[in-house]
């Protein structure tokens, strides 16, 4: 588990392409500046880990590129505290940076094979999850509900009703929708039946899969 003064140049680096780049929350990047990205990675990608790419993670899932990891927790408007659930915890890196920005952080991931990986990588690396879980995405985490925040990482074919429902009342919801290019959206709950959307541009992700595998 090594991290050595050459990853944090590279890192610094990153954190520069992502402020040209119009990221402006400086706890978004400063969790991007002190996260080792390249002990999420598969060793062969490791020389590449701080480039702004997404990479395969295996289960035919990939780890976000950062710009869109930092663009997506910036939309959350994180407070210290806040409870946050996270769709698609694939290799824990998103789960990694909401912690770093002290999120109190719920996890679901249905790929089981990246679950154990994930589950046991975490705690090695000093990232607390109050609750990591494989389950189906779809229904979210009803018995931690409400939440603050819930950020989906995969591209959603529509907004699932239940996550939609397990948001409190001024909670934001970042999911990106569309079959194969998505729209980034963000949902901010009003009242009980009300919701405010927002829309964000075209962004790329594995899609989002119901059931457990």
């Amino acid at each position: 588990m090594r991290d050595s003064a050459k990853h944090q140049g590279l890192r610094n680096q990153l954190v520069d392409v992502l402020q040209r780049k119009g990221i402006t929350d400086k706890n978004v990047l400063q969790a991007i500046k002190s996260i080792p990205r390249h002990l999420f990675l598969d060793s062969s990608f490791e020389d590449f880990a701080y480039q702004d790419t997404a990479f395969p993670i295996g289960a035919g899932q990939t780890i976000s590129q950062p710009y869109t990891v930092a663009f997506q927790s910036q939309l959350l408007e994180l407070s210290k505290d806040d409870k946050v659930l996270e769709i698609g915890t694939g290799s824990g890196y998103q789960t990694a940076v909401l912690f770093a920005m002290g999120a109190r952080v719920f996890s679901v991931e249905r790929q089981n094979e990246l679950y154990k990986k994930t589950a046991q990588l975490l705690p090695k690396l000093g990232v607390r999850a109050r609750h990591l879980t494989f389950g189906d995405g779809y229904k979210g985490l009803p018995n931690f509900a409400p939440f603050d925040s819930i950020i989906v990482t995969a591209g959603a074919p529509f907004i699932p009703q239940p996550l939609m429902a397990q948001l409190k009342i001024g909670g934001r919801l970042v999911i990106p929708v569309g079959e194969e290019v998505q729209i980034m959206t963000l949902l901010i709950r009003r009242s009980e039946t009300q919701f405010e959307k927002h829309e964000f541009g075209d962004f790329r992700f594995v899609p989002m899969l119901g059931d457990k595998n």
